[in-house]
């Protein structure tokens, strides 16, 4: 297959929907020889955060000097984003050539009693053949939906990290803190450490509990301020105690604290405050990486990995005058930080750009943003799952007086960008797949 012709097959599995389950995937992945196995893994899961931290924990290993793979979940622009080798998008030749030689193995075990692979299923599969093909010696693996019943959650990991979680997949994962943290904690595997910045105290609970029960040592990454009186029964399991790792900000910048040293001075390339734990995760997950594999962490290569980490989309500054902001923002924990980070803008205006996929909860995330908002221009992403454009102005209209329906996206973008005043803000959200539609070459004619 050319390219085109392996990303239409990839595309015609869509129709099957998502099926959560690892008995397809490890078929699968038998039949390819078992790739997976061929490299250290650091496996990432959350509601918000993960695709930062493991974006954060490959580029900080890349500075150590190690070939390192990154597996996302979703790509922004490229398909090609999904599968990372150093950084290097995996090639369009060799995702084709991939995909030829994974296609017939896929429809293999279509025929027996597993039934057809999803197109996340192959796309696992494709990162993985692509890793051990690479020679990584380690690779940062994003969660694409829960992680318990997540097709990368066949991996041994050295470490496994779940960052802040909220409520989101409502309709896969359960309508709970608690239901969703025990979807997300299914990644934790019997003695390996596991690193939280998880906040609300149910999903601490449930998260410990798991922890414990599979005696899987565990550290809780958390703001300086925050208040922890020992004993604290959400700091560490109980059989493996653990000093909480501390980040906080500074006038020189992030300054994290973990059972092995003081980082402070810390510069990160991915913008906001809400990345601070993120980082702080990452730095704790290459630890216990460093301890399981027996390599010295450097603080410059970490500085330099911190400094040089980006992913597309996470309040992402595409124009100053006027202030053109980019952020994936999807359910409402991502939705309230993005709003803490409009309000530290100096702005005049601020003129919305949202659209929404299904799955998520617009109610959650439209309330929070729409009443900070000027005007509002309520899209619909182009991708098959995205929602009414219809839908997403009756809520923003309970918010805002001035709301109007345009899509596609990049209709919406350009007609905000055109209205708008140099000290304005235009922020584009509500989806990555929004952000996906609008590169900004195209927005700004560059």
């Amino acid at each position: 297959m050319d390219f085109d012709s392996a990303l239409k097959y990839i595309q015609s599995l869509e129709k099957f929907g998502i099926k959560l389950g690892n008995e397809r995937i490890e078929a699968i992945l038998e039949r390819l020889g078992n790739p997976h196995r061929k490299f250290g893994v650091a496996h990432v899961a959350g509601t918000k955060g993960k695709g930062s931290t493991t974006t954060m924990i490959a580029a900080i290993l890349k500075a150590h000097g190690f070939r390192t793979g990154g597996y996302f979940s979703p790509y922004v622009y490229d398909i090609c984003e999904r599968v990372q080798v150093d950084g290097s998008l995996i090639p369009r030749q060799d995702l084709a050539r991939l995909v030829t030689e994974i296609a017939p193995v896929v429809e293999s075990v279509a025929g027996t009693e597993l039934g057809q692979a999803t197109e996340f299923e192959l796309k696992t599969a494709i990162g993985f053949k692509y890793f051990a093909e690479q020679g990584v010696d380690f690779a940062a693996v994003e969660v694409g939906i829960g992680g318990r019943l997540d097709a990368t959650n066949v991996v041994s990991p050295l470490v496994c990290v779940i960052t802040n979680i909220g409520l989101d997949h409502m309709h896969i994962l359960g309508d709970t803190h608690e239901k969703i943290a025990a979807e997300k904690a299914g990644i934790i595997k019997p003695g390996v450490p596991v690193i939280t910045a998880a906040d609300d105290p149910d999903a601490l609970n449930v998260i410990s509990s798991i922890a414990n029960d599979r005696s899987a040592p565990l550290v809780r990454v958390i703001p300086e301020e925050y208040p922890l009186s020992p004993p604290h029964p959400l700091t560490h399991s109980t059989t493996h105690p653990l000093t909480p790792i501390e980040w906080s900000e500074r006038p020189d910048g992030l300054c994290v604290q973990t059972p092995r040293g003081c980082y402070s001075g810390l510069r990160l390339r991915m913008q906001g405050r809400f990345q601070y734990p993120n980082a702080a995760c990452a730095i704790a997950a290459v630890e216990v990486l460093a301890e399981a594999s027996g390599f010295p962490v450097s603080e410059n290569a970490l500085r330099e990995g911190l400094l040089k980490a980006y992913v597309p989309g996470r309040l992402e500054i595409v124009h100053e005058r006027p202030l053109v902001v980019m952020d994936g923002a999807h359910n409402t924990l991502a939705a309230r930080a993005l709003v803490d980070e409009v309000r530290r803008m100096s702005y005049q205006r601020l003129l919305l750009v949202i659209g929404m996929a299904a799955g998520h909860e617009p109610e959650r995330v439209v309330s929070e943003l729409a009443p900070l908002s000027d005007r509002v221009y309520a899209t619909q992403p182009t991708w098959d799952r995205g929602l009414p454009a219809e839908r997403i102005a009756r809520i923003a209209r309970q918010y805002c007086n001035e709301v109007r329906i345009i899509t596609p996206p990049l209709a919406a973008a350009k007609e905000a960008l055109q209205e708008s005043r140099p000290e304005d803000l235009v922020l584009i959200t509500g989806s990555f797949y929004v952000v996906g539609d609008i590169p900004p070459g195209r927005l700004l004619n560059r």
